[in-house]
């Protein structure tokens, strides 16, 4: 294989590395603004009951906070330089989620609905960052 064609592969991959890093940071950011924004419809659309200043503060925290570091940090790793250890943290937390979700499957189920929707996506997104990663 020609020496040009071994260094555009690489090349190719991290561009699409960079794009994935930037759906999940559009994804996560725009939904942790909804959340911010329409918390009571949000969580009903997920399943989720809030009551009292506890259930709120819970939502935010893992909503709203949660979700917009996620959004940061998939920026920060898509960034030109940054090592893959950064995009390697963001598969992590992209691919908790549908992980936890695995562990209330055995108990209540597959979700339903838009929670399954965000399952796939969750699980396509953690994925697709795992098989861009660079070479070593």
């Amino acid at each position: 294989m020609p020496v040009q064609e071994v260094a555009v592969a690489p090349a190719r991959k991290q561009a699409w590395q960079r794009r994935v890093l930037h759906l999940i940071a559009y994804a996560y950011g725009l939904s942790a603004v909804a959340c911010l924004l329409f918390a009571d419809e949000m969580a009903a659309g997920m399943g989720i009951f809030l009551n009292g200043v506890d259930g709120y503060s819970q939502f935010y925290a893992s909503h709203v906070g949660l979700w917009g570091a996620t959004a940061l940090l998939a920026l920060f790793a898509a960034r030109q330089g940054e090592p893959p250890v950064y995009s390697d943290i963001t598969a992590m937390l992209v691919l908790a989620q549908p992980a936890g979700r695995l562990f209330a499957a055995i108990s209540f189920g597959l979700p339903q609905g838009i929670v399954l929707f965000m399952c796939v996506m969750e699980l396509l997104a953690g994925l697709m960052l795992l098989l861009l990663r660079p070479a070593r």
